[in-house]
């Protein structure tokens, strides 16, 4: 993977470009107003994260094309605060101050309206297991501007991390955060998404382990969250006897702490 900018550059966005590929460890390449496809052949790579004054994209070329947006999660957003219930925050009884571990950050959709709930005083830890995937979520929270000042300051709190989330539970603490939440992705898909399908080509499909939820009963202080399909045998599998449903082809499982044991 490279990191480049777009045609038109600044002194400060070609700053912001190397400080983004020392970071996760991959070259940055000066634009030079070539296309993809040229320095494809030139360089030997298909994937690139371009910074751009407007956005963040990642495209692998011929094959992916996905820029960081808060999609869904800005309606959603808009929602709650107006007092409409949000039905994966009812399932993990979220509060102000509440500390979060969504595990399956994909493009922290769902970490973004965790961030709002919980607030300036919580904590949303976000793990993205997929390199592309982290370095353009964790570019656009930290970059892209809403017209609401709760939701841009809600992106800057997200805490996001590069892992397995396996691991990353195995290296926490015993009732280290209130909430671990899960969304892997869809074995099938549940319909043909224009917003959705890139993200397919990129993202872990891996279903979750048994281990993985045994590692999130000791992390929780108060429960885990699972978002599936409604019907999915993923509940059962992994040990999730209560469902909240919504009113799509969804549900949330939980898994509530019992912190007396």
């Amino acid at each position: 993977m490279i990191i480049t900018t777009g045609d038109m550059t600044s002194d400060a966005l070609v700053e912001r470009a190397k400080q983004l590929a020392k970071h996760i460890e991959v070259p940055f390449v000066e634009r030079r107003k070539q296309s993809l496809p040229r320095m494809m052949k030139r360089l030997g790579d298909d994937q690139f994260i371009v910074l751009t004054d407007d956005e963040v994209r990642f495209t692998q070329v011929g094959k992916t094309d996905l820029f960081y947006h808060p999609s869904m999660a800005y309606l959603r957003i808009k929602r709650h605060l107006s007092g409409i219930e949000d039905v994966m925050i009812r399932a993990a009884k979220v509060q102000a101050g509440d500390t979060i571990l969504d595990c399956t950050a994909g493009l922290g959709s769902d970490a973004l309206v965790f961030a709002v709930a919980a607030g300036a005083s919580g904590r949303v830890i976000a793990c993205e297991s997929e390199l592309a995937m982290y370095a353009l979520v964790r570019e656009g929270l930290q970059t892209y501007t809403t017209e609401m000042e709760v939701v841009n300051e809600a992106m800057r709190r997200i805490e996001m991390i590069h892992s397995n989330h396996l691991d990353l539970l195995k290296s926490l603490p015993e009732r280290s955060v209130d909430v671990v939440y899960f969304d892997p992705m869809f074995r099938k898909p549940v319909r043909t998404s224009a917003a959705i399908d890139p993200l397919r080509n990129v993202a872990n499909h891996e279903a979750l382990h048994e281990e993985v939820i045994e590692e999130a009963k000791r992390v929780a202080r108060r429960s885990i969250v699972l978002k599936e399909l409604k019907y999915s045998g993923e509940f059962k599998r992994l040990g999730f006897e209560e469902t909240v449903q919504t009113g799509s082809k969804l549900a949330y499982g939980v898994i509530a702490i019992d912190n007396d044991k």
